[in-house]
């Protein structure tokens, strides 16, 4: 349990980035992990950028992940995994939404979305692409997507063996427990091995 682990999440306002940040916290801290966590809202209320840090192992002394450290980066919009990719560290890797929020400036026609994100995030680091929007959409509530990476990055960094369950049973509102119990496995399914 020495060694300090580094989950960067990226994505935009809205998109239960915290909540999937504050899961994996708990879960880890129930673990008998030190862990450390730090939240960056930026324009979040506006659909702008939001990031989330956890940091975890026998004992940590900060919150804050350097660039080129990040084991993992979890983004839950394509073009935000692009943005935070230079925070991985050269063995991290990346599980990835396969889904666009299109900001401003691209709704009014003045950019455009870039094309070959995924491309150019697989070049650089191993990934996991998942359509988790679907995913959530096919349990019957797509704001699950968040719990749905969560399960992802758990099966990714190999951390299903903690009590999961429990985590959620004390993180959400009652009457979605069962509900972000199945998304947490369906995101689970989407790792091989």
């Amino acid at each position: 349990m020495a060694e300090i682990k580094n989950i960067l999440f990226a994505g935009v306002g809205g998109q239960g980035i915290i909540l999937a940040s504050k899961i994996l916290a708990a879960g880890l801290i129930n673990a008998g992990y030190d862990v450390k966590m730090s939240e960056v809202h930026g324009m979040a209320q506006r659909g702008g950028s939001v990031t989330t840090q956890v940091r975890y192992g026998e004992k940590v002394y900060s919150p804050i992940i350097g660039k080129g450290q990040a084991d993992l980066l979890v983004s839950f919009e394509s073009m935000e995994a692009m943005r935070w990719l230079d925070y991985i560290n050269p063995k991290g890797k990346v599980v990835v939404n396969d889904h666009e929020l299109w900001s401003a400036p691209i709704l009014m026609g003045s950019a455009d979305y870039p094309e070959g994100i995924l491309e150019a995030i697989r070049e650089r680091a191993e990934t996991v692409v998942i359509k988790a929007g679907e995913i959530a959409a096919e349990l019957g509530n797509p704001r699950t997507m968040n719990v749905v990476l969560v399960g992802t990055l758990i099966k990714a960094m190999g951390l299903e063996g903690l009590d999961w369950e429990t985590v959620i049973r004390d993180t959400v509102k009652p009457q979605f427990v069962e509900i972000n119990l199945k998304a947490l496995k369906a995101g689970m399914d989407q790792v091989k091995g």
